[in-house]
């Protein structure tokens, strides 16, 4: 009877240290609090460091300012938010300048008569933010100007390409949450279904870059589908910052988070073993090698979802190990940079990366990564 008792012991042992064991792998895998802090600080300390400088307020720079912001909200680090107020004030706390509104346009262009050009309205979410911090009205001034004129014209095309998702949504939402205005939220659905309707594949839950890169218009050498992968962080990451900010009470809500957890399910199906996501998602071949941009946005996506109760931690907290353990080990180098960005393009096959390739929004997606890994592992 003893030795069947203590038999009975060991086996009960053995299944709950088996069940355990994933458990604490999980768990191995994930590095502390302080060590996120260490590596946010490194990254923005660096950036801010070789850059000090501020340049105008084009989509590329304001994607950076987005993360810098993240970094100050989990680190607290007042030079962060300093960096960025310099930043808004060189640029007067506007876009695109032109005064004259019979002037403005919206089709790609990089002076200031494209004030409705969404690469010229991602610094008004990056305002919004310093308005929440400090309410002062002059830091919102010029993004209501612009964004209630555009609310006031018939047309809805403004966002042409996918990137535009990520430009101007989040600003929609922001100043929703300062003004009240319902417009804001009515018209950004608007716009989103016209990307959508235009953009977005059903079949495989992901964004085409723009209209030029429509299947089967445009196809891989292989004859696949197309699917740049920083083309589908912009909108991936974009409906994390919307559903943040949106009520409860919106009437698309459940539309905007059945996209979201669709992007979710399609991303993790197509996650290189290396735990970055290729160039041309579904077609390695096409881009082969590492990528940071779009692997960054898909990891804080992916962190905002399970840190806010969008995605289930069982279903996707592999995911995010292992694009983690690539930003850490593979894009991150010893001097701080942040290596493998594709630079600006619109190609899945534009440019060479390699692990001395950056750029500031590479390093704002990083940011933006990292700040909701400090609070998942807080």
């Amino acid at each position: 009877m003893k030795n069947q008792l203590l038999t009975l012991f060991a086996l009960t042992f053995f299944f709950i240290s088996c069940g355990n064991a994933p458990q604490k792998e999980v768990e191995s895998k994930l590095p502390s609090y302080e060590e996120v802090l260490s590596i946010i600080t490194q990254v923005n300390d660096t950036w801010q460091n070789l850059h000090p400088d501020h340049g105008n307020s084009f989509w590329h720079r304001a994607a950076y300012h987005t993360g810098n912001l993240a970094a100050y909200e989990v680190t607290k680090n007042e030079k962060y938010k300093d960096f960025s107020e310099a930043w808004a004030e060189y640029n007067e706390w506007k876009g695109a300048k032109e005064t004259d509104q019979s002037k403005w346009k919206y089709s790609y262009g990089e002076s200031d008569e494209y004030v409705l050009f969404g690469d010229f309205q991602t610094c008004f979410q990056v305002y919004v933010d310093l308005y929440q911090l400090s309410p002062e009205e002059f830091k919102i001034q010029r993004a209501k100007e612009v964004m209630e004129y555009q609310m006031s014209t018939e047309t809805n095309d403004y966002w042409w390409w996918s990137d535009g998702i990520y430009m101007v949504m989040p600003v929609m939402t922001r100043l929703y949450k300062v003004t009240n205005n319902p417009l804001y939220l009515d018209k950004m659905y608007e716009y989103f279904s016209f990307a959508r309707k235009l953009m977005f594949d059903e079949d495989d839950s992901l964004f085409f870059r723009d209209g030029k890169y429509i299947y089967p218009k445009h196809k891989t050498e292989a004859g696949k589908k197309d699917f740049w992968s920083r083309g589908n962080g912009w909108p991936f990451a974009a409906l994390a910052r919307v559903l943040a900010d949106l009520p409860e009470s919106d009437a698309h809500r459940a539309e905007y988070i059945q996209m979201y957890n669709q992007m979710a399910q399609a991303l993790k199906d197509c996650q290189n073993e290396g735990g970055y996501w290729t160039r041309s998602l579904l077609d390695e071949a096409q881009a082969p090698g590492k990528e940071t941009s779009g692997t960054a946005f898909f990891v804080y996506g992916y962190l905002w979802g399970i840190n806010n109760g969008y995605l289930e931690k069982e279903d996707y907290l592999e995911t995010v190990e292992k694009a983690w353990t690539y930003l850490i080990e593979e894009a991150l180098q010893e001097d701080g940079t942040v290596g493998y960005v594709q630079p600006i393009g619109e190609r899945a096959t534009q440019h060479n990366v390699s692990a001395t390739t950056t750029a500031d929004f590479g390093v704002g997606a990083f940011l933006l990564a990292a700040s909701e890994m400090a609070k998942f592992v807080q």
